[in-house]
């Protein structure tokens, strides 16, 4: 989950007690209703990570990931750029100081899957209106480059595409009026995964029978061991 934006002592118990959920997890941002991070698992981890090393980032609560053995399932929050310049420049130098450690991650050895709101569309296929969108935040052209450089370059897979190749396959629309209702949406949210991952992916959704959000759910299914 991204976006939790209440602290996790704000959150109610029967949202912290779900059945068959053995732990969760939140990482919070220190501004109150703002950002955050959480993962529930069935399963107890071995180890828990919270943040990413980054004190500025850490402080918006963006990351957590959870340790079965060889395999680590993170939640990740990134920055949006929306809000104007400022935000644009805050995002941008986190996408490449988060570059440096994707690569550091595809080198160490461990199966990932990355969950999240990255905030990037990556190819035209990834919003509903690609020439009009190019100026517009989530679509940058530098943005667009830095999946390139993540996917193309370091290796990790985006595991939606591995099983669903179709356009109009969006995850987040825009409050405008009648948005969702037509389907001008952006793709911006994925699992990465590394590519001895890939192979593993089984099936992949993005659920809008209902909308409670502007994001909608995305869920893969993995054919993996712990």
């Amino acid at each position: 989950m991204q976006e939790t934006k209440a602290q996790e002592h704000q959150v109610p118990p029967e949202a912290l007690d779900i059945e068959d959920y053995a732990r969760v997890a939140f990482v919070d941002a220190e501004k109150r209703g703002y950002s955050g991070v959480a993962i529930y698992a069935k399963r107890e981890p071995d180890a828990i990570v919270r943040g990413l090393g980054m004190p500025d980032m850490d402080a918006e609560g963006r990351f957590v990931r959870f340790d079965w053995g060889d395999l680590s399932i993170a939640s990740l929050y990134v920055p949006s750029g929306t809000s104007g310049e400022l935000r644009q420049n805050v995002k941008d130098g986190f996408l490449e100081r988060f570059l440096s450690q994707l690569a550091e991650m595809q080198g160490d050895g461990r199966r990932y899957i990355i969950c999240g709101d990255f905030n990037v569309a990556h190819k035209e296929i990834d919003t509903y209106d690609p020439i009009r969108n190019a100026s517009i935040t989530g679509y940058l052209p530098h943005e667009r480059a830095w999946m390139d450089t993540v996917i193309d370059e370091l290796g990790w897979v985006d595991a939606f595409r591995e099983i669903d190749r179709d356009s109009k396959r969006y995850t987040w629309w825009s409050n405008w009026p009648g948005a969702f209702e037509r389907n001008l949406g952006w793709r911006i949210d994925y699992q990465l995964v590394t590519p001895s991952v890939a192979p593993f992916v089984r099936s992949a959704s993005i659920y809008t029978d209902e909308r409670f959000s502007d994001h909608a759910p995305l869920t893969l299914t993995y054919d993996l061991s712990l």
